[in-house]
């Protein structure tokens, strides 16, 4: 069995109820409960909430939620491999054989079908743990500089100050929208950061985290301009 688990919880600080606010003309969790569908892989979508209007609205678009997420993994400080922990162990438990699992985060509105199925073909053609979307910095890291307290500008790497920019090594962060694992990893507690992960490399036009006010206009307008007739 293969699952898809969308965390969705209620209580997001920031951004008031940012899971199921309008974007471009509908819900935001819609376009990951959608692309999920599209790829054809998923034996069941689950959103893992603990709000009952989210899980209506996840429903609609046509996921399932068959529990509601315990109060002890819906705070602040619950990670995402917690709560899909949750959900496979809660199939399990009700004898499902859940061989992989796909956390697919509910604010990823520029998430495509098709990377997606590249993040499960590198999982299962490997002996990996994980598969998850990463993208490239947009300027080397190694350039990177600090401003002290006086406001001037101090290099982080000063022995990068001459090297040409095509000689640095590439550096890559995590894109925030999927993460393929087996099912034992996720039971087990496997570090997602580590040697254990493939990287999955997307676009940096399909990438944007969406924590600020900025930053929901920002994929907005990223939104409107990929999908342009």
């Amino acid at each position: 069995m293969r699952v898809a688990v969308i965390p969705a919880r209620g209580g997001s600080k920031r951004i008031p109820r940012k899971n199921i606010r309008d974007f471009c003309g509908k819900p935001i969790i819609a376009y990951s409960i959608e692309a999920a569908t599209a790829t054809g892989l998923f034996d069941e979508i689950i959103v893992s909430t603990d709000d009952h209007e989210i899980a209506a609205i996840s429903r609609q678009f046509g996921a399932t939620t068959p529990f509601i997420r315990p109060k002890e993994i819906a705070d602040d400080f619950t990670g995402t491999n917690a709560v899909v922990k949750h959900a496979v162990s809660w199939l399990t438990e009700r004898n499902h054989d859940v061989a992989h699992a796909c956390c697919i985060y509910a604010t990823a509105p520029l998430i495509e079908p098709r990377f997606i199925q590249q993040g499960y073909d590198a999982l299962v053609g490997s002996d990996a743990a994980f598969a998850f979307s990463v993208t490239g910095y947009a300027f080397p890291i190694q350039r990177a500089v600090r401003l002290t307290t006086d406001g001037r500008v101090d290099a982080l790497h000063p022995e990068h100050r001459l090297t040409r920019s095509q000689d640095l090594e590439p550096a890559y962060h995590d894109a925030g929208q999927f993460y393929w694992g087996t099912a034992r990893a996720f039971l087990d507690n496997v570090p997602l950061f580590s040697p254990r992960s493939i990287g999955v490399i997307l676009p940096r036009t399909r990438v944007q985290d969406i924590d600020t006010a900025e930053d929901w206009e920002l994929a907005e307008f990223m939104y409107r301009a990929l999908n342009r007739s």
